[in-house]
């Protein structure tokens, strides 16, 4: 890895997951989301990034203590910060709801007992996949969503962070499958990873204090039960939930048009993302 620019230790990213993690439908690896949110945290920081992804085509929530293991097995080397994104082969596998999401819980657990920040993409919602007609494609919506409130509460009683991707995604996904929709009509695109890294990159910077409490495209909705939040957030794409005190969640609503700007992202000021 060539010595960094600003003289600074490169920011460790880990990712984590399964095959949207994975960025498996894309040709190159700049577009895979690992590597989008690197370089966009790379441009905030204005430091380089360290990106690890150790995510698994067609993973389940119960391979995550595999790949928590493989991110924590060098103490030298620990994650700053630690992406998820998991839980659509949990639906259409289906594994129960509450093992899903217990084993999530667990992973979550380790990593911040590491002294990791955790930010969770909770499951998309796969009710905009093409291929899945009615009354199959309402039953999908519904139990992705489902699992995705879920997964929003055991991950923010375990002190991570969720961003929801599925109505974010669903609607987009649903209007221009040509474009944000890859070849296998099931993983995005470029153009739709780049949707979802958009939406987290905000909160992925905030869990390390990079961005400003007071951004203008951040509403804060305040403090919540975490249910109440989950729930909301289920609904809403592009929405954080975030740990308050005991039984409580702070839910932030972003514009993501202060965040949609490729630029951004992919701005050559900063040294580019390293990968292992």
């Amino acid at each position: 890895m060539a010595p960094p620019r600003t003289g600074q230790p490169p920011l460790r990213l880990a990712f984590l997951g399964d095959s949207t993690a994975a960025g498996q439908g894309v040709h190159r690896p700049s577009q895979t989301p690992g590597a989008l949110l690197a370089s966009g945290l790379a441009a905030v920081a204005e430091r380089p990034v360290d990106l690890r992804n150790v995510a698994l085509p067609g993973a389940q929530s119960s391979d995550l203590e595999r790949q928590v293991t493989l991110v924590l097995e060098d103490p030298e080397t620990l994650p700053d910060v630690c992406v998820i994104m998991i839980g659509a082969n949990d639906v259409t596998r289906r594994m129960p709801p509450a093992t899903s999401v217990r084993l999530l819980s667990d992973a979550v657990r380790r990593l911040r007992e590491s002294g990791c920040e955790v930010v969770v993409g909770t499951c998309p919602d796969l009710g905009t996949i093409e291929p899945v007609y009615q009354p199959l494609r309402w039953i999908a919506r519904r139990l992705s969503r489902q699992l995705a409130a879920a997964q929003t509460i055991g991950v923010v009683e375990q002190g991570g962070r969720t961003v929801s991707l599925g109505d974010l995604l669903g609607p987009e996904f649903a209007a221009n499958p040509r474009e944000l929709f890859g070849p296998d009509n099931y993983h995005p695109s470029a153009e739709g990873y780049a949707t979802a890294a958009m939406a987290v990159l905000p909160t992925l910077c905030d869990s390390l204090g990079l961005w400003p409490e007071e951004a203008p495209e951040t509403l804060d909705e305040g403090i919540l039960p975490v249910a109440t939040a989950a729930a909301e957030a289920a609904a809403e794409g592009g929405t954080e939930v975030t740990a308050a005190r005991g039984p409580w969640a702070r839910l932030l609503r972003r514009d993501r048009s202060a965040t949609e700007e490729p630029a951004a992202v992919t701005s050559p000021a900063p040294p580019p993302p390293t990968t292992r």
